[in-house]
Order: structure tokens, then C-alpha cells, then sequence
């Protein structure tokens, strides 16, 4: 792959490796931080890249292991609370938006309660859909670990829900 195929394939990757971040975080300064060691990695590894792969994969894998060197990094630190941050902000437009609000919560909160290894395929398959392959490359494990790990998921998370 020559310079600018790898330049154009990155960029054009760019948007679902935002959207991964924000997954991961749920903050965008901190998800942009992630994006921009995401792609100074990958700009700096590139003769590593293998044809063979998926750029996305790739970059998710880089972009995962950035998230796990931060969140490393953080615990030595201690708790930090953003002082932006406030629960009294969020605007309601009626009963239907607070019921979606109140569910994605719920959702948060049973998602949050899974094993690490369930989040992380249920993220990759169902937010960034992702195939089982792509997230296999991902996580570096086999597919059929990717798929008993989200079937295991799924089950868990509708059961913390309540949903039959």
C-alpha cells in the first residue's frame, strides 16, 4: 500500500474510530485525545500495516490498546471529576425523551456491570459492527471466542434489563 492509499484508507476510516472512542469513554475531548494517539501510532507504524487486514481493525486495535494504557495511567492518578460535568445540564424535551434517556442509562449501568472481555465484544459487534472476524483481529483472540463471548453478552445484558 503506498503512502497516500495508507493516508486516504486512514482518514476514511477516521469517523468509526471516533465513534469507537466515544464508546469506550463516553467523553468527546477524551475520545478526540484517543483518535489523535490512535493515528500518530498508526502514522508511525506504518510499514507494519499488513495488506491482509482491515485499516479499521487496525486502527480499533491500536486505538484499544491506547484506551488501556490511559486507563492504567488514570488509576495511579486517582479520581478527577470535570467540573462541566453536571447531571442538572441535560435537557428534556417531555416524557418520550426522559423514557429514552432513562433506558439508554439502564443500558449504560447493565453494560457497565458485564465482564470487560463482554464489553468489549458487544461494543466492537453491536455498536461498531464490526464482523466477528474484524473483532477477533481486534481483541486477538478466535472468532468463536468473539462469538460464544457475545452470545454470553447479550444474554447477560438482557437479563440485567429484564427483557425475556
Amino acid at each position: 500500500m503506498g503512502s497516500s492509499e495508507f493516508d486516504t484508507a486512514l482518514l476514511a476510516a477516521l469517523p468509526k474510530v471516533r465513534r469507537y472512542a466515544l464508546s469506550l469513554c463516553r467523553k468527546p475531548d477524551i475520545a478526540d485525545d484517543l483518535v489523535q494517539t490512535t493515528v500518530e501510532r498508526a502514522v508511525i507504524a506504518r510499514d507494519r500495516f499488513d495488506l491482509a487486514t482491515s485499516m479499521q481493525a487496525w486502527l480499533f486495535r491500536i486505538l484499544r490498546n491506547a484506551w488501556i494504557d490511559q486507563t492504567r495511567r488514570n488509576a495511579t492518578r486517582g479520581t478527577e471529576v470535570d467540573i462541566h460535568d453536571s447531571p442538572d445540564a441535560a435537557i428534556h424535551d417531555g416524557d418520550r425523551a426522559m423514557a429514552a434517556h432513562m433506558a439508554l442509562k439502564e443500558t449504560e449501568i447493565a453494560l457497565a456491570t458485564l465482564p470487560q472481555d463482554q464489553q468489549d465484544v458487544l461494543r466492537l459487534v453491536c455498536f461498531e459492527e464490526l464482523s466477528y472476524a474484524e473483532a477477533a483481529e481486534v481483541l486477538d483472540i478466535p472468532k468463536g471466542t468473539v462469538m460464544s463471548r457475545l452470545a454470553r453478552a447479550r444474554i447477560a445484558l438482557a437479563e440485567k434489563m429484564g427483557i425475556n
